[in-house]
């Protein structure tokens, strides 16, 4: 018996790589900070269970391969505070933002076609991807820069006979990245040019700080044939368990083709979907004091982390990520150290290595992801924690 080259080729989640040598540390009565992972500990909306509770039928059956109708249609209501009008079979409900990446790669892309995503990614990209039996392009971004990549000439340096797709996270994941409608405007130009899909992932749209405004591809009618963005209840709603999301496109042929896939795998949860209904309706004010919170969050972490001697990381604009350059040659061996042998009080802090972030051979070694996830108190020790991990690592001969 063989298993499949594909499989093979793939990497293992540097998000969740050491979750085994973290459950150790845990066995032992270590307390671990986890920055490594995008969990919020803000409580789910209480509507969630409401609804749920609410629910009376008496056979828990399948529902329609679009999702219930009555959640294809909060969501249409949703996107219409974006000036975005929308059908009801625009909306494909799928089993997390994940599965809706999964299917639009399946339904876009064939063996060996190409497609450009900025560098640092979503880590899960490249896996998705690998599935399709795609490759990565990768347009590498830089620290120093503020992860910026809407630059025609970095565009056009990536595009090939084989590119069938950009895909872009707004704002970023791993960097907090967020696209101006200037920028917007040049990746949909460069589309339009080389006839290329654009994926838009914006399950963080809320998270817009400084007083950025909130923007999506969806805005901008003169591509929203080629436009698939990807939706989720998992960060906005603080919900990731729901394993509730969604692809918007307004391309009749794109959601014909991507429904065939959708129905093979029947339908995702229905009482998932009921509560992510009740979520989707929250009215627009609910998200102000969520916003503030994690800004606050951001302004925390951000400042911590650029105390630490010879850090490198940009204030992010969005999202609730933070990636930075750290003092050390691997952040990886970093992060074992920090597991098995570093203690502060009997605690310790965890991170995701940005190596697994990269596609280009040898980047990200030194570099990490955190997550400002936890709140702004736990933030603060999580970073302090790391700063000493750092020393003692250097002390007892770490490069």
């Amino acid at each position: 018996m063989r298993i499949s080259d594909r499989v093979k080729a793939m990497q293992n989640s540097p998000i969740r790589k050491f979750n085994g040598v973290a459950d150790a540390a845990k066995a032992e009565g270590v307390k671990i900070y986890h920055l490594n992972i995008g969990q919020p500990d803000i409580e789910t909306p209480s509507v969630f269970w409401e609804a749920i509770k609410g629910f009376d039928q008496k056979v828990l059956a399948y529902a329609g391969s679009w999702g219930l109708p009555e959640l294809q249609d909060a969501i249409v209501e949703y996107f219409k505070r974006f000036d975005m009008n929308l059908d009801r079979n625009d909306v494909l409900v799928t089993a997390g933002g994940s599965e809706a990446l999964t299917l639009v790669f399946l339904s876009c892309i064939n063996p060996g076609d190409e497609i450009i995503v900025p560098e640092p990614y979503y880590t899960n990209y490249l896996t998705f991807i690998q599935a399709a039996d795609g490759v990565i392009k990768p347009i590498t971004t830089y620290a120093e820069e503020g992860y910026k990549y809407a630059i025609k000439e970095r565009l056009e340096a990536a595009v090939t006979d084989k590119t069938k797709m950009i895909s872009i996270v707004n704002p970023g994941n791993p960097t907090g990245c967020i696209l101006s409608r200037e920028d917007m405007r040049v990746i949909a130009d460069f589309a339009k040019e080389h006839d290329l899909w654009i994926l838009a992932d914006e399950v963080y749209r809320e998270f817009a700080y400084d007083g950025r405004e909130m923007t999506s591809f969806g805005q901008l009618a003169d591509v929203e044939d080629r436009v698939i963005i990807i939706d989720s209840v998992s960060k906005r709603f603080s919900a990731c368990g729901a394993r509730i999301g969604c692809l918007v496109c307004k391309n009749k042929e794109f959601m014909a083709e991507v429904f065939k896939i959708a129905m093979g795998r029947l339908c995702v949860p229905t009482l998932d979907m009921v509560g992510a209904e009740a979520m989707y309706k929250l009215p627009a004010d609910f998200f102000n004091d969520v916003k503030a919170e994690y800004e606050n969050r951001r302004n925390v972490s951000y400042e911590a982390l650029k105390a630490i001697p010879g850090v490198v990381c940009e204030c992010p604009g969005g999202a609730f990520y933070i990636t930075a350059k750290m003092p050390v040659e691997s952040t990886e061996d970093l992060l074992v150290f920090m597991l098995t042998k570093f203690r502060d009080n009997n605690e310790t802090t965890m991170f995701a290595p940005a190596e697994g972030f990269y596609a280009t051979e040898g980047l990200g070694k030194n570099e990490l992801r955190i997550a400002y996830c936890l709140n702004a108190d736990d933030m603060k020790r999580a970073i302090e924690i790391l700063a000493k991990g750092i020393e003692a690592y250097k002390a007892q001969g770490g490069k």
